[in-house]
C-alpha cells in the first residue's frame, strides 16, 4: 500500500489554468491539476506515488510526511506605534468593545476579505525574502 495519503496537501484555484492545483509541500515540484478540488486531490495521490517511486529509482531521499501544524495558543505579543494603539483604543471604546475584541474583529474581517479575494483571483501572498 502506498503512503501517498500520508502527505499533507494544499489546494488552490488557478485562474490561469482554469482549475484547481493541488500540491504536496513536502515533495518539491509535486503537484496535480483537477477541474474540482476533489479531482485535484485524487490526482495528487497518483503524483505523490510517482514522485516517490522516481526518487527511489534515482537513489534520492524521499522526505517523510510532515507533522500536522501545531495548534497555536491564540496569544502573541504585538508592538504597535503609540499613535495606532491610541486610535485603536479610541475606536474600540466608540464601538463598545474591549481593545482585544476590536482588534480581533478587524483582523478577522480583513483576513476573510483577503481569503475571499485570493480564492477568486487565484493569488497568494509571496513570502518576503
Amino acid at each position: 500500500m502506498s503512503d501517498a495519503h500520508l502527505y499533507p496537501a494544499r489546494v488552490f484555484w488557478s485562474a490561469e489554468d482554469e482549475g484547481f492545483i493541488a500540491v504536496a509541500p513536502d515533495l518539491p515540484g509535486c503537484s496535480a491539476f483537477g477541474s474540482t478540488q476533489a479531482k485535484a486531490l485524487a490526482e495528487l495521490q497518483h503524483a505523490v506515488s510517482a514522485w516517490t517511486e522516481a526518487a527511489i529509482a534515482a537513489g534520492n531521499r524521499v522526505p517523510p510526511p510532515s507533522e500536522p501544524a501545531q495548534q497555536l495558543s491564540g496569544k502573541f505579543p504585538l508592538r504597535l506605534p503609540k499613535t495606532l494603539h491610541t486610535q485603536l483604543a479610541e475606536q474600540a471604546e466608540i464601538e463598545g468593545l474591549s481593545l482585544n475584541q476590536y482588534i480581533t474583529y478587524l483582523l478577522t474581517r480583513e483576513n476573510e476579505r483577503h481569503r475571499t479575494q485570493t480564492k477568486s483571483h487565484g493569488r497568494r501572498l509571496e513570502k518576503a525574502t
